[in-house]
């Protein structure tokens, strides 16, 4: 972008604003605005547009509104490539919370949508294991916590037994419920050394009993085996196509015809009776029985278990077991188990994608936090941590840790704690944090950007200013970036200049009329008298009185008070005896003499009356154009008060008083004539005013001009033809 063009009406209490600001040379330009005048307006204004919000005017919101921006073709702004920082005072307060100023919001809307498919199938899912389950835990934690030991990695354990799901052939322990089996008092009681034995033994002796069985094996063919294969058979007409089995018992001596499902149905429960019976494993399933009975869900477990017998060798590893049942639950809803699996793979390279960026992106983070630490002056240290998991929204709160630091000693602290110690100044710091996060990202992006800030040094100690400034320099040499910085900070103002953050042909001054708001290319910023009016005081009348009270400053640093050449210049600047017969050749050796090389310069009508000159200048600066005027309101203030003098000295009439007044003769004069009555309640109104606005606007000097800079024009001009009408 080379150019803004900005086109308001009624924006935020800007009444009209028609400006183009040029980035041809340069990327930054500053706007000096006195408070009241259209600085908050036009951030807010920018501020509307960056967030897809239309202006109004607040205070008459049935005025119409007309925002145009656009750059040198034409082309309105993208918002996303509008940035506008605030003032602290009106945007943030010193408790706001700053767990969301590192974060990418761009990354974190990418993270979120890439889980919403995944998050649904396994809502999904987790539904119909709930169902499958009875149960009232967690599943989500609960089956991470069976397949990883960690309580949020359910879709890394799901993806983990992919294989052995689908390789599953039976889901025979899908119909368990799982809170009669695995709850915390059970599983305690299970793992007792005391349970685990009797276990052991029961285990044990079945296995025997099994082994001698002349149909049943404990490897290959067992109570549930033989009753799938008679399920299956029924099923599959085998025994209604008049087939029949031929069963060998292990050493092929016993042989058995089986010609019905209801053959071999008695048969295997027959066999089964013949194991369950025997008084040996029945002791030991007493056994465990009285190892479980010692509270109320362990009872109800044995309950469970009594009837199903072929389930206790399983309870002598109870995480396999766990990991068994959970595999026949998803085995149940195997379409529901894959969509999940499935959506997590596809998702998960991404996913890692977007992780890892987030992590070097708080690396950034940690570049901001170092600029911080090493260019603002605070008494404490920050670091900051969880930054990529609040990046992706992972975790709500960022924790910024504080090293308090004085006096060679240092001690972490909570922020509350750290800011009810800290000046307005050091707590506004934090805020910065916020922008500079803003400006590394958009570097790391490439992003061109135009910057909107609002006096961001504001209330700031000179240490952190030129911080600031630095920092507002760095971002001005960056070639995406445009900055328009707004303060009504003259200093800061004419330190963005001096700095190099912009040039003069890049500075405007606002100015507020009655009907529209004027950017003036800035006058002055530096040393007025230096710069402009030394040079011109032969040769323009305006500039010549203005020159006026710096080289009575000149005179009173090198040479005293006491000086001729210095009391001469007061007679000009208050009504003396003298003051009529001062001419400018006066003037002319009294500026001649204190800076010399100005050989064969003069006015041009040396004999003349140097306050007929001023007279003549205040007349003209009544119809100047509207402007920064600089030097006319120096003139104004002038002329305004000697008039004002002249005339309060006429009506006191008291020559002895007002020739021994010796120091602040407005001050006194004025108070002499109200104390004796003198004048018309108007007239004391007027010279009021004179009393309260005209010595700053004279009484300035190469160090500090900033009131008269703040001062409309109008106001002065109002006030001297009061003045003059007395």
């Amino acid at each position: 972008m080379k150019k803004l063009n900005v086109e308001l009406k009624n924006c935020h209490g800007i009444r009209e604003l028609d400006v183009a600001l040029s980035f041809a040379n340069g990327n930054a330009v500053a706007v000096y605005a006195p408070n009241g005048t259209m600085k908050t307006s036009f951030a807010q204004t920018f501020k509307d547009l960056a967030t897809g919000q239309e202006s109004s005017d607040r205070m008459f919101p049935t005025r119409e509104t007309e925002r145009r921006i656009t750059d040198e073709n034409g082309n309105e702004l993208d918002p996303d490539d509008v940035v506008v920082v605030l003032s602290y005072d009106e945007e943030l307060g010193p408790t706001e919370s700053t767990s969301t100023l590192l974060v990418n919001p761009a990354l974190r809307r990418e993270y979120e949508g890439l889980q919403v498919d995944l998050v649904e199938a396994r809502d999904q899912l987790v539904a119909a294991l709930r169902n499958q389950s009875c149960t009232k835990q967690d599943v989500i934690g609960t089956v991470s916590r069976v397949f990883t030991q960690e309580a949020d990695k359910f879709f890394e354990a799901l993806a983990r037994v992919e294989y052995e799901v689908g390789q599953l052939e039976d889901t025979r322990f899908a119909d368990l419920p799982y809170d009669v089996l695995f709850n915390d008092k059970v599983g305690a009681a299970l793992r007792t050394p005391g349970v685990q034995a009797q276990l052991a033994k029961y285990v044990t002796r079945l296995n025997e009993l099994l082994d001698e069985s002349a149909f049943f094996n404990r490897s290959s063919f067992t109570f549930y085996n033989a009753t799938n294969v008679t399920k299956s058979l029924g099923d599959n007409g085998f025994f209604s196509a008049k087939h029949s089995l031929l069963l060998r018992d292990h050493d092929g001596d016993t042989q058995r015809t089986v010609t019905s499902d209801a053959d071999l149905t008695a048969l295997i429960a027959e066999e089964k009776k013949r194991i369950t019976d025997d008084d040996a494993l029945r002791k030991q399933l007493e056994a465990v029985e009285r190892a479980l009975q010692k509270n109320v869900d362990a009872r109800n477990f044995f309950d469970f278990i009594a009837n199903r017998e072929e389930l206790l060798p399983e309870l002598t590893n109870v995480g396999s077991f766990q990991q068994k049942v959970w595999k026949a639950y998803l085995k149940a809803h195997e379409d529901l188990y894959q969509r999940v699996v499935t959506c997590f793979k596809n998702t998960e390279e991404r996913r890692k994608e977007i992780e890892k960026q987030a992590a070097e992106e708080s690396t950034r983070w940690e570049k901001v936090i170092r600029i911080f630490n090493d260019r603002f002056f605070v008494p404490f240290r920050l670091s900051a941590e969880n930054k990529h998991k609040v990046a992706l929204g992972q975790e709500a709160m960022l924790k910024l840790v504080f090293k308090f630091e004085e006096g060679g000693e240092s001690r972490g602290v909570e922020r509350d704690d750290l800011l009810s110690v800290l000046s307005n100044g050091e707590k506004k710091a934090l805020y910065i944090l916020n922008v500079l996060f803003e400006m590394e990202t958009r570097k790391a992006e490439g992003r061109e950007t135009l910057f909107v800030i609002d006096d961001l040094a504001d209330s700031f100690d000179y240490k952190n200013k030129y911080a600031i400034i630095q920092y507002l320099k760095e971002m001005s040499e960056h070639t995406d970036f445009k900055l328009v910085l707004l303060t009504h900070n003259f200093d800061f103002f004419r330190t963005l200049l001096s700095r190099g953050v912009v040039g003069y042909n890049r500075c405007f001054m606002a100015q507020k009329g009655d009907s529209k708001v004027v950017l003036n290319q800035a006058q002055h910023v530096n040393n007025p008298f230096i710069r402009g009016f030394k040079m011109n005081f032969f040769s323009d009348g305006m500039q010549r009185v203005a020159s006026i009270p710096f080289v009575r400053n000149i005179l009173e640093y090198t040479k005293g008070e006491d000086d001729p050449e210095y009391i001469k210049l007061t007679s000009l600047l208050h009504w003396k005896n003298d003051s009529s017969s001062i001419t400018n050749g006066d003037l002319d050796r009294i500026f001649n003499d204190t800076f010399p090389g100005q050989q064969g310069k003069m006015w041009a009508s040396p004999g003349g009356s140097v306050v007929d000159l001023l007279i003549e200048q205040a007349d003209l600066a009544l119809t100047a154009p509207e402007g920064v005027n600089f030097e006319n309101k120096i003139v104004l203030s002038i002329a305004t008060r000697i008039l004002a003098e002249k005339y309060m000295i006429d009506e006191l009439a008291d020559p002895d008083f007002t020739g021994g007044i010796v120091a602040n003769q407005t001050q006194a004069l004025f108070q002499a004539f109200k104390n004796r009555g003198a004048g018309t309640p108007e007239a004391v109104d007027t010279l009021d005013s004179v009393v309260l606005m005209t010595p700053e606007n004279i009484h300035v000097n190469s160090f500090m001009y900033e009131p008269i800079i703040d001062m409309s024009d109008v106001a002065l001009r109002d006030l001297y033809s009061q003045v003059k009408s007395l």
